[in-house]
């Protein structure tokens, strides 16, 4: 290091120093940790050197009896340890293990959330219980992305006086910084309040937690400190397209929106977006799926009865499958974007800009508007629709058609408890004949019969009763 001066090595492994770029002439030491190449360096607050030799030899007698034991050795806040693993972080997008886009995301929570929560408290004094305060901490912010797209609610009292005491806390940090005191905080009106999803808080102590263990492993924080699990928050249903809304989406589409843009770029981007909106619905591609697909992973096959399917070999979120598709809808869709599209060489994207590049952001807008088009934006539960609808979407149809979980799971790339979780209650509306059975005011319809089912039947009870009517023949 260049700032260093007046370097005395005092054993191997503990060194002390001056620092050439500060005006003290206080002595610094540097112990090095066993078995690795980590060095912690601590402020001896002595210009005299032979104080600073005892120091020295005293802080390494500490480090060692920490390591000893499995206490922290380095004394560092949240946000020093969070800087450090965001680092880690950036070098694995560099890998190709996670994409630049996570980075960014986790980048955003410890910057907007987690250091205002606890960055300026050391690493090794955050416990359980900060943990688990996080989420109430977070609903009195009162700031989520839901509330960017209009979803807001009536504020509680709870939350206003939560609120306001978070109000006044800043208020006389600020206050303190500056010497002069702060007039008292007004009241927060009591008006729309900004709805925090327990999606959002759950995959922000996600990061939480990743970043505390982290420093575990790292003996900044005690063993005692990992955290395991997560807090027990209500899990969302994830909006999709009833059958009814979907059919109203692409019929709204294809007769209104497309027609209606102003430009030929404008309709050129309409017209991909609609054939993109009724794959992505036929499908169950992930959107990351649908953003790495290109023309050399579709492919057209048969199945074991001779019908044509479309193959699909889509890749996302570290992983590969093969999905398949009847060729009579989402091949003609297929055929509809090779018609305009820019490039359909064997490297090119299936779902390409007007310029024939990629398109990261998978129409966001053009959905968006469709979407607010055609009235179908917002949610039962009062949630923005997004690209993620149509997955949502995908995978309701096809339980209510009565596909295995199983064979689901398989198809849209993810577990039978992921099925299960988030869209149990479709076996509930599908069996609702069965679970009904016995009420009052219930009566159980009869099952539809097609003509030629009924014809047979027919046959075969007349059959039936001319067997009976003729007589015994004798043995």
């Amino acid at each position: 290091m260049a700032f260093v001066t007046d370097k005395e090595e005092l054993k191997p492994g503990l060194v002390i120093f001056r620092r050439g770029d500060l005006q003290t002439r206080d002595w610094y030491c540097r112990v090095r940790l066993p078995k690795a190449t980590r060095y912690k360096t601590i402020a001896l607050k002595t210009p005299d050197i032979t104080t600073a030799r005892t120091l020295a030899y005293d802080h390494e007698s500490e480090v060692r009896f920490a390591l000893k034991r499995n206490l922290p050795v380095f004394n560092r806040p949240f946000s020093a340890v969070a800087k450090d693993y965001i680092a880690e972080q950036r070098l694995r997008a560099q890998r190709g293990e996670i994409t630049p886009g996570r980075v960014k995301l986790i980048e955003s929570v410890v910057k907007n959330q987690l250091n205002p929560y606890v960055g300026k408290i050391q690493i090794d004094l955050i416990a359980l219980d900060r943990w688990q305060n996080y989420p109430s901490w977070r609903r009195s912010l009162g700031q989520g992305r839901m509330t960017r797209h209009g979803n807001v609610r009536p504020m509680t009292d709870a939350e206003r006086d939560a609120a306001k005491a978070l109000a006044d806390d800043k208020a006389k940090q600020k206050g303190g910084a500056v010497g002069k005191q702060t007039a008292e905080t007004p009241e927060p009106e009591n008006t729309d309040w900004i709805i925090v999803s327990d999606a959002t808080i759950r995959f922000e102590m996600k990061i939480y937690r990743a970043i505390i263990n982290d420093a575990v492993s790292k003996q900044e924080a005690p063993p005692h400190h990992r955290i395991e699990g997560m807090p027990s928050l209500e899990k969302q249903r994830r909006d999709a397209f009833s059958l009814e809304e979907y059919r109203r989406l692409h019929t709204h589409a294809r007769t209104k929106w497309v027609d209606a843009a102003k430009t030929e770029t404008a309709r050129w981007y309409r017209a991909m977006v609609y054939q993109f909106v009724l794959i992505m619905c036929n499908t169950g591609m992930r959107p990351s799926e649908a953003r790495n697909l290109r023309w050399r992973d579709v492919m057209e096959a048969t199945d074991k009865n001779g019908q044509p399917v479309t193959v699909l070999s889509v890749r996302g979120k570290g992983k590969s499958r093969q999905l398949v598709a009847p060729s009579s809808n989402v091949g003609k869709y297929l055929d509809r974007i090779r018609a305009i599209a820019v490039s359909t060489a064997p490297e090119a994207p299936v779902f390409s800009s007007a310029t024939g590049a990629e398109e990261r952001t998978l129409y966001k807008a053009f959905i968006a508007d469709l979407l607010d088009h055609a009235n179908l934006r917002v949610g039962p539960s009062g949630i923005l629709r997004s690209t993620y609808s149509f997955r949502h979407t995908y995978a309701t149809i096809r339980l209510t058609e009565g596909v295995s979980e199983l064979l689901l799971a398989e198809q849209m790339g993810t577990s039978v408890q992921m099925i299960q979780e988030h869209y149990g209650h479709v076996d509930t509306i599908k069996h609702a004949d069965l679970v009904l059975q016995g009420m009052s005011d219930w009566e159980p319809q009869e099952p539809a019969i097609p003509a030629d089912e009924k014809q047979t039947a027919k046959i075969k009870r007349n059959a039936r009763a001319k067997i009976s009517t003729e007589p015994r023949r004798p043995h």
